[in-house]
């Protein structure tokens, strides 16, 4: 089946989420995403029947927000889109300075779903950029006018269909998930990649806010303490360059490459090289895999 995503979000797991589920469990309780975004991961196990209950997480609050809104009330969210939208057509109103108007709306306190989801499908690239105030600053793609109101439909009501009555929604610090995390639940991280945050202190604010290094490996350290499944995935290389730390061998993962295409930035440098992300399985995970591979082995 084709699986429904609700606008592009640069960060997003979407072209590659089939081969991360490749490495889910046979069965779980739950899947938790600390660091969901648009929910690619969860869209597409839910769409696979891998599990019937989801705890959609992220610090971006507008984010849950508007993905809660997607799954139990996608009929407002799509009519208040579909007036957004149309009003950039509006007589004698420019549909750049439109966008600006939304994005100005949205920064001074009115954070709704449907302007969340405007300016989502109209900034550059799908990218959302913050301010040193934690206000989107990010340009308009002036271009195209954003994701039609009936392709935003058709997809939240596919998505609502494959998650309403199974998820629920925070947004909370990942520290805070993490601690309610259960055995039987499966955890899938993809935390803002090094380098990507506020909290860098860089030039490049893809996110909110970061996630420190060190303090992410201590809280991975607790998950296999108390023998919770998990799977990370967090930056990798391009080329033959490296991008970020490794996380620690003492944490016991196993780290494979997952091939994500080529890179944009690349590309705009005139060269030809793929990227691969790194993708961490915890090892009591993959210790039950191997398990499970020997029984079918024993049964076949």
């Amino acid at each position: 089946m084709k699986i429904p995503h609700l606008v592009q979000y640069q960060g997003s797991k979407r072209i590659i989420a089939p081969e991360i589920v490749k490495f889910f469990p046979t069965s779980f309780d739950r899947l938790i995403e600390p660091f969901a975004g648009t929910c690619a991961i969860t869209i597409l196990a839910a769409a696979q029947g891998l599990c019937n209950e989801f705890w959609i997480n992220d610090i971006n609050e507008p984010l849950v927000n508007l993905m809660e809104e997607c799954i139990n009330n996608p009929l407002k969210l799509i009519d208040a889109y579909e007036d957004i939208w149309n009003g950039q057509f509006d007589e004698g109103e420019n549909n750049i300075d439109y966008f600006y108007k939304i994005r100005e709306e949205f920064n001074k306190g009115k954070k709704d779903s449907a302007r969340m989801l405007f300016l989502l499908a109209r900034v550059v690239k799908g990218a959302v950029r913050y301010n040193s105030n934690g206000e989107l600053n990010q340009s308009c793609d002036k271009r195209r006018y954003g994701t039609r109101p009936k392709v935003i439909a058709n997809n939240a009501l596919e998505i609502s269909k494959l998650l309403k009555d199974k998820a629920s929604f925070s947004s909370l610090d990942y520290k805070d998930v993490l601690s309610g995390a259960q055995k039987g639940d499966l955890v899938y991280m993809d935390p803002p990649y090094q380098g990507t945050s506020k909290r860098d202190n860089t030039r490049d604010n893809r996110y909110i806010q970061g996630v420190e290094f060190d303090e992410f490996v201590e809280q991975l350290k607790k998950l296999n303490d108390k023998g919770i499944d998990y799977i990370v995935s967090y930056d990798g290389k391009t080329g033959d360059k490296i991008i970020g730390k490794a996380l620690p061998e003492s944490l016991g993962l196993t780290h494979v490459y997952i091939n994500a295409g080529v890179s944009a930035q690349a590309t705009l440098n005139g060269k030809n090289e793929i990227t691969y992300e790194s993708l961490y399985a915890s090892k009591n995970l993959i210790k039950r895999q191997e398990q499970y591979e020997q029984m079918k082995l024993c049964f076949a």
